[in-house]
């Protein structure tokens, strides 16, 4: 045996090493094995169209982000002009696009204007006008450019925060991606609590520590007598026997304190075992808790989540640490999720749910049924076809074919990929692709032989000549695939992904296995001996 070819059988002993390395446990019963134990963890995931789950559409409320953009941004100019010493009073929006505030003194319009180019660039003068006497009213708005910027990044860290709440739920293989007009898809294969996933996934979860007002009477609050600079919330108390009364409550607007300082939340249990939330915060957030118990102690701190009041503890005295609770009745269910999704972080803007599908497992199994018969029957024939016409060619042709389903199936297991029923479509249409190349090689060896050139050089010459056309139609074949997989949906990337690994694995075979096989097969046979192909 040459050096080259004994390099050759070295890699394909290595290749099929490793494939079935990665694809055994993906075989029934094989991880419950005594085999299972050395064998890596990595399995083939279903898709949700085998495994069976929940299909999701969900429209960000970008307006929503904009706007909450902007109202922060006229509280920074607020304290920013503070600082300076410029009279900036009333900053609010207007028609939900427009910032509006007042500067109180008219020759300090040079100074303003000075620093809203310096520091507030993202925003553009719409008009001003007077009013008031002296007094200038602003209309601003963001520049397009921003504009644009906050929407992109605003379903980019909708995908994220939906992804991580989805990670710390514990769905496996979940397929999360935008689309167009600010839409989310998500595909939860094997999910079998809807109700509960959707309720983690559509949650704002914004987080506010807030100063409760005692002075003002909530049930004066109520019937709309609110003081400047107060809103009336509601707080919610969960009675022993499930239900929940939400009495008013009065809070100071301003909130001192937010969630984007939690470092982790948890769900424990207190000494009567009732399930309560506990935070951890950042550093900074540590620092800045513990300020703002020392200046409130003896009052009441609200901690309020998508606008409701969980809890209103007194501050007893500072609170260092960075650690706090949140407190409110909650079942164990009900602090587990509450806990995921301020781990996960709260979503930009809230989240409408515009299409739910279910689909269940009895359907996923009979699609595999019905996707493992098609592919059993297609490569039968294929198999038998190959024998019947190209003899001893056929059958090196038809063993190159199980090591390529071999490749495809590690492949997905080692790379992670969901098998889909279009996926499945997508390896049998490789057989076929797989056995094409096998039939040019074969054919230009038929050219040669009949020229009466002998096997081995008939052989060779077959090779060389066959290749460069075979790697040609792979090529674009892959590079139409790979756009597929970039810009299809979850159907259409499955399809997109057996597809790829399927031409690269039948290259491997065709040209390199196939070829190896024969070198071996000639090198045994008496010189002169027929090629029978």
């Amino acid at each position: 045996m040459t050096g080259t070819l004994r390099w050759r059988v070295a890699l394909i002993a290595v290749v099929v090493f490793f494939g079935l390395l990665y694809m055994l446990p993906s075989i029934p019963g094989v991880k419950e094995s005594a085999l299972g134990k050395f064998l890596p963890d990595d399995e083939i995931s279903l898709g949700l169209d085998l495994k069976g789950g929940i299909h999701l559409t969900l429209d960000v409320d970008v307006d929503k982000a904009i706007q909450n953009s902007l109202a922060l941004t006229g509280r920074d100019i607020r304290d920013q002009a503070r600082e300076d010493g410029i009279a900036v009073l009333r900053p609010g929006l207007t028609d939900g696009r427009h910032l509006d505030f007042v500067l109180a003194k008219l020759d300090q319009r040079q100074a303003l204007d000075e620093m809203l180019k310096k520091q507030f660039s993202i925003l553009t003068v719409v008009s001003t006008e007077g009013v008031e006497g002296d007094k200038l009213l602003y209309k601003l708005e963001f520049t397009p450019q921003y504009h644009d910027y906050l929407q992109k990044l605003t379903i980019d860290q909708a995908v994220k925060t939906i992804r991580n709440r989805i990670d710390e739920f514990g769905v496996a293989e979940p397929d999360i991606r935008r689309q167009a007009d600010g839409r989310i898809q998500v595909q939860l294969p094997g999910l079998q609590d809807p109700e509960r996933a959707i309720k983690i996934i559509g949650r704002t979860a914004h987080l506010e520590f807030k100063i409760v007002d005692d002075e003002t009477d909530p049930e004066k609050a109520a019937k709309g007598i609110v003081p400047p600079g107060r809103e009336l919330s509601t707080m919610r108390n969960r009675n022993p026997d499930g239900t929940y009364l939400d009495r008013p409550i009065v809070l100071k607007s301003d909130s001192v304190m937010t969630g984007e300082y939690i470092s982790d939340a948890r769900a424990n249990f207190d000494s009567n075992n009732q399930a309560y939330v506990s935070l951890t915060f950042t550093p900074r957030g540590a620092k800045l808790f513990e300020r703002i118990t020392s200046d409130n102690v003896k009052k009441r701190m609200a901690i309020v989540l998508d606008g409701k009041v969980y809890s209103a503890p007194v501050i007893q005295e500072k609170i260092g640490g960075g650690r706090a609770s949140i407190t409110g009745r909650f079942s164990t269910e009900e602090a587990r999720d509450l806990a995921i999704v301020l781990r996960a972080g709260s979503l930009p803007a809230p989240v409408n749910i515009l299409e739910q599908r279910a689909v269940g497992p009895s359907l996923g199994q009979e699609s595999i049924e019905k996707g493992v018969m098609a592919a059993l029957i297609g490569g039968a024939v294929i198999v038998v076809f190959m024998i019947v016409y190209y003899g001893f060619g056929g059958l090196v042709a038809d063993v190159a074919l199980v090591f390529n389903i071999m490749l495809i199936m590690a492949g997905l297991a080692g790379f992670g990929a969901t098998l889909t029923m279009p996926g499945i479509a997508g390896i049998i249409l490789t057989l076929g692709m797989a056995v094409d190349a096998n039939v040019i090689i074969f054919e230009r060896i038929r050219e040669e032989l009949r020229r009466g050139l002998t096997p081995r050089m008939a052989l060779d010459e077959g090779y060389s000549r066959a290749t460069l056309t075979i790697f040609d139609a792979n090529v674009t074949t892959i590079i139409a695939a790979v756009v597929l997989y970039e810009f299809g949906t979850g159907p259409v990337r499955g399809f997109a992904v057996t597809l790829i690994l399927g031409i690269v694995a039948s290259m491997f075979t065709a040209i390199f296995v196939t070829r190896t096989i024969f070198d071996i097969w000639l090198r045994r046979r008496p010189p002169g001996t027929a090629i029978s192909i």
